[in-house]
């Protein structure tokens, strides 16, 4: 009856745990989402600026 008794809260202590675990793993998750949108926004303008200023460098360094 006593080892009925601590299977069981070892399983409930198990299942805390884990729970506990994919919750925060779950929230780090979103956290990261949100900060990768969030660089992909402010990173956009550079990456078309550049892009940009490629395409005048090579039709600069092409002989017309």
């Amino acid at each position: 009856m006593l080892l009925t008794v601590v299977w069981i809260a070892v399983a409930v202590l198990a299942v805390v745990v884990l729970g506990s675990l994919a919750y925060g793993v779950l929230g780090a998750a979103g956290r990261l989402r949100r900060e990768v949108a969030a660089f992909e926004r402010e990173v956009r303008p550079l990456l078309t600026e550049a892009q940009a200023t490629a395409a005048r460098a090579a039709q600069v360094q092409r002989p017309s």
